[in-house]
């Protein structure tokens, strides 16, 4: 019992050795020191037997005088040895220096080589837990030890934003499968219109004109409507596939915005809405078209880019307004930045829709009867487009009034 009791002593005692690194420093310096005698010896071995005395030679020729002593009653006398203790001093020191530098290098080395191998050691160590706690549905306390604090913090602040990314495209994947599903339904319904009108009219070339013009006018409108979902489609398409690249220039604000309030005008016309362009003048006054030339905003954009913003903006505030309504857009400067404001009074969006708006395949409208809006990928677009141009773009709605702003530096 007594021999089985030491073994499991002498056991514990080993491996509380192997596990303190102060023990380990010294053991290791010890043999450092123990090494360097050891090769000391072997060096001056090597030179006084192996090479027939060369190191007591060199020493005797270089750090001993022989003096003749004559003696005074006899003609015969002898050499007398006198060491040349100055040099020898020299010699000393320089040893000394030498076996100290060289005994500071070996241990540096070695301390270098130990904190290697116990740095790659905690790497893997760390690296086993990371696997472990992210492979496994467990508390971050669970895996990692309190001397992991730090590192425990971190990888639960990365795995939250990791499982939100996970959980926000899960939605985006499943809110445009839900979207591909049901515009692949819808076509099929104006499709039959056109073709059960069409065949009507292919049929019954004596129908009256009166009856006849109503079928060809429901006809173009089914029409309008099937080339509205294709296009839908392929903006799905364009916006998977794209890599959008800026081509920067000067633009005019103010030009660009009048020409688009031009274009938009059979749309304007059709829902009843007017568009009131303002900007803020340099005094600060708010003025309209007519005095323009007074303070034209100038930007560093690409045209093209920054007018589909505008575009998808203008498009959406059109479909979400009342009819009969006024949609304002202001322009103004700020210091270095450039705001573009767009109003329209229609319903208010609820808050946790107006965090989303700018999600892709996002639509505001649930049921799909609704021609509002399209693909859900218009204001998601115009998200990417300003921020490629270190730029912001926000929604907020409030009382029944709708407001993007969109902020981009100026040339200045």
């Amino acid at each position: 019992m007594s021999i089985r009791n030491t073994s499991r002593q002498s056991g514990g005692v080993d491996t509380k050795l192997k596990g303190n690194p102060k023990i380990k420093r010294f053991l290791v310096t010890v043999l450092l020191v123990v090494g360097v005698i050891v090769l000391c010896r072997a060096v001056y071995v090597l030179f006084d037997y192996v090479m027939n005395g060369f190191v007591m030679d060199w020493f005797a020729e270089n750090y001993i005088h022989y003096e003749w002593v004559s003696l005074p009653e006899e003609t015969d006398g002898y050499y007398s040895i006198i060491p040349l203790w100055w040099k020898i001093k020299n010699l000393v020191f320089l040893l000394f220096i030498g076996v100290v530098l060289f005994l500071v290098l070996a241990i540096r080395l070695a301390t270098i080589m130990s904190a290697s191998r116990q740095e790659r050691k905690t790497i893997q160590a760390v690296g086993h837990l990371i696997g472990d706690y992210m492979k496994h549905d467990r508390e971050a306390a669970e895996v990692f030890p309190e001397n992991y604090a730090m590192v425990s913090a971190q990888m639960t602040e990365i795995k939250a934003a990791m499982m939100r990314q996970e959980q926000l495209q899960k939605e985006e994947a499943g809110r445009k499968n839900d979207l591909i599903t049901y515009l692949a339904h819808d076509l099929k319904t104006p499709l039959t219109s056109v073709v059960g009108y069409l065949s009507l009219l292919d049929e019954a070339p004596d129908m009256p004109e009166a009856q006849k013009e109503k079928y060809v006018h429901i006809t173009l409108d089914k029409a309008l409507r099937l080339e509205k979902l294709i296009n839908e489609f392929f903006e799905i398409t364009r916006y998977n596939l794209q890599q959008i690249v800026l081509e920067k220039e000067s633009v005019d604000l103010a030009f660009m915005l009048v020409q688009m309030t031009d274009e938009f005008y059979p749309l304007l016309r059709d829902h009843g809405n007017t568009i009131k362009l303002e900007w803020q003048t340099d005094n600060g006054d708010i003025g309209g078209e007519g005095d323009k030339g007074e303070n034209i905003f100038y930007v560093y954009a690409d045209p093209e880019k920054l007018a589909r913003v505008f575009n998808n903006i203008l498009k959406n505030a059109i479909a979400y307004s009342y009819p009969d309504t006024e949609i304002r857009v202001t322009c103004r400067a700020e210091g270095e930045y450039v705001y573009i404001i767009f109003s329209n009074q229609g319903k208010t969006i609820p808050e946790q829709k107006l965090e989303a708006v700018f999600e892709k395949f996002f639509r505001l409208d649930d049921a799909r009867s609704s021609n509002n809006g399209g693909a859900g990928l218009g204001l998601a677009i115009a998200k990417d487009i300003i921020t490629l141009h270190r730029g912001t773009i926000t929604a907020d709605s409030i009382d029944e009034v709708t407001t993007f702003t969109v902020k981009i530096p100026n040339l200045a």
